[in-house]
Parts: structure tokens; sequence; C-alpha cells
């Protein structure tokens, strides 16, 4: 056994408790208990996601490569902007910023819309209605039988359609709606879980993803082509360049190469 070291204190020096006061019930000093806020569903929910701003931002528990799409985005954008934009606008017109900055507003915008999105997350059902539903799935009243598919069948539109059993959110998932094994959750019309954006792609943030594909996709053709403009008035010149250059070593002028080409080729024909 352990060897324990105990202290002795004097009784007389212990303070005398105070008798505590009997509770006044008058009305002036009774104070009533606020009302405890309730608790939201993602607050009581599990799920592998993380909410932020009062459950206004959702986003995924592993992001993916969202910050390698941003990086993409910002620096090829940078780059663009730093190095093309000035040399068109001199040359060109100053209208390509300002096309260029509102796609690139425009892509950011939308991609962060889908990522911070909730994709249309179904919420699982409570332990009793669980319960209810797995003793109805389980004829033989034991809760822990797992059958390999469960079905009901609902009527829609005149047509019976079969809603598949999740075991994990513990209820019948609607048509089109998947359980996204990354976000532990149910999805409704789910499209797919993206790592770009690090998020599910679902009923309610599919009309940002689409604008933030098509966005990207304009935005990558503008920069393209300004670059390949930039690139062939650089070419441009430096052809020019070397024309010169060559003048300069025949000891020439322009006029005069011109007229001897132009007899030159006058004595051919």
């Amino acid at each position: 056994m352990k060897n324990c070291e105990y202290q002795q204190i004097d009784p007389q020096a212990l303070p005398t408790p105070t008798p505590t006061p009997p509770p006044h019930h008058g009305n002036d000093t009774e104070k009533k208990k606020e009302p405890r806020r309730p608790r939201r569903k993602w607050e009581v929910f599990p799920g592998k996601n993380r909410f932020y701003c009062d459950g206004r931002i959702i986003v995924a528990r592993q992001s993916g490569v969202l910050p390698l799409t941003l990086g993409l985005i910002l620096v090829t954008s940078g780059l663009f902007f730093i190095f093309d934009c000035p040399f068109l606008v001199k040359h060109l017109t100053s209208c390509i910023p300002v096309i260029g900055g509102v796609l690139f507003v425009f892509v950011l915008i939308t991609l962060l819309q889908t990522s911070f999105t909730d994709p249309g997350i179904l919420p699982r059902a409570t332990p009793d209605e669980a319960a209810d539903i797995e003793k109805q799935i389980d004829n033989t009243g034991n809760t822990s039988y797992r059958p390999a598919a469960s079905h009901q069948g609902v009527l829609i539109n005149q047509q019976v359609v079969k809603l598949k059993y999740c075991f994990t959110c513990k209820m019948f998932r609607p048509p089109r709606t998947s359980h996204c094994s990354l976000c532990d959750n149910c999805v409704e019309r789910f499209d797919h879980h993206c790592p770009w954006v690090g998020n599910c792609v679902g009923k309610r943030n599919y009309r940002f993803f689409y604008t933030f594909i098509v966005s990207l996709s304009f935005l990558t053709a503008f920069i393209f082509g300004c670059v390949t403009t930039h690139l062939a008035l650089i070419w441009s010149i430096l052809g020019l360049s070397g024309f010169h250059t060559y003048l300069v070593a025949s000891n020439l002028t322009t006029n005069e190469d011109v007229s001897t080409q132009s007899c030159f080729y006058d004595s051919v024909c």
C-alpha cells in the first residue's frame, strides 16, 4: 500500500458556517429563469460536417483540394491582371480588365456559395422514430436485425416508387437521395461529392455549382484569348524588330527594300 500523508487540522481554526437566510418569496425579488434556447438540428444530429456563423455556413470535415482550387484561380487571375492587362489596355482597349474582373468576382462568389451552402442534408430520425421504423422492418421484433435491402413502396404521380432505408440516418430515403460516405449524411438529389469545392453537390447548391463551372469556363477562355493576343502582338513586335535589324545590317531603308523586292518580282514576271 502506498503511504498517504495526512495534515492535522485544528477544529477551532475552521471557519464557522453562517446560516443561509431563508429564500424570500416576494414578487419583487423573484427572478424568473430565462428560457433556454432550443437546440437546432445541426447541433443535435451527428455528421461529418462543421458549422459556423450559427449554422449558416457548412463545410465538410474533409475540405479536399478546395485550397488548391482557390490558389489556382487566384494565382492565374493575378498573373493575368499584373502582366497581360496593362499591355492589352495600352494596345487594345480598357474594357479587358473590367470584363476579367467581373468574371473573376463571379467565379469566387459561386465557388464559395457551392462550398459553404447546405447541399440538401436530410435530418436523421430521432431514437424513438428509428426504433419504430426498425420494428416495422423487422417483423421478428429484433431491433438489431439488419436486412440486406429494406424498401418501402410509395405512390408518386400514379407510380409506385421504392424508397430504400438508410441504416445510418435511420430513415427511408426520398427519391434521388443518396448517402455520402465522406460527409456521413443523406443528401437530397445527391449529384456527387466534389473534392474541388470541398462539399457535396445536391439539391440546394447545385445551381451554384453549375454557375461556378460555367463562369470558370468563360474566365478560362477569356484569359486564354487575351494571353494568345498578347503573345501574337509580342511576336509581331519581335518580327518587326528583326526586320529592321536586317535593314540596318544591309544598310537599307524600308522603302528601298520594298522597291528592291518589287523590281525583283517585276523582272521575274
